[in-house]
């Protein structure tokens, strides 16, 4: 999901985006076999060389510039969220720290947009639940996290709910396109 840069100046919440809408549009978005075999091929592993999209698009049959030009277009069209590593902040000397907060419907969307701003939080999603936004902040130290946290709440008025990790679990979730 699209943040802003580290060091970038933080902002007042946006006006309500138009979030629902556009998920509805890209749940209908027609993949042709191309675009499938390159979601279904690329979770869980990305060539680690001097030249990663080329060797990526040798595996799929593809040169490496349709390969770029094909993410680019899924991540426009939404089809993709995000494309780029994962990487676990705890075992880099880091914090992640998953929270979730309570909203109305008709401040749902400015306030997921505020929060997904901000470069402490890894990704957000809508549940339907009391707690209807979920999101991982993310940071160097868990006072970085925990300082974005407290930020995200004096502006937007809305608690955060902190669910530190006790234990780890791991499951490769990979979606088919």
């Amino acid at each position: 999901m699209a943040g802003v840069k580290r060091g970038a100046r933080r902002t007042q919440p946006p006006a309500p985006t138009h979030v629902s809408r556009r998920n509805a549009e890209c749940s209908r978005a027609e993949l042709d076999e191309t675009d499938r075999r390159i979601v279904n091929n690329l979770q869980g592993g990305f060539p680690i060389c001097e030249w990663p999209f080329l060797e990526a698009a040798r595996t799929l049959g593809l040169d490496e510039r349709e390969l770029i030009e094909r993410i680019d277009k899924l991540l426009q069209a939404g089809v993709l969220t995000r494309f780029g590593p994962l990487f676990n902040a705890d075992r880099l000397g880091g914090a992640n720290i998953l929270a979730a907060m309570s909203l109305p419907d008709n401040d749902f969307d400015r306030v997921a947009a505020f929060v997904n701003a901000q470069p402490e939080i890894a990704h957000n999603y809508r549940r339907g639940h009391t707690l209807n936004l979920w999101f991982v902040g993310a940071a160097e130290t868990p006072d970085k996290v925990e300082s974005a946290f407290q930020y995200i709440e004096s502006v937007t008025n809305y608690p955060i709910y902190r669910f530190p990790k006790e234990r780890e679990f791991f499951v490769e979730l990979k979606l088919q396109a």
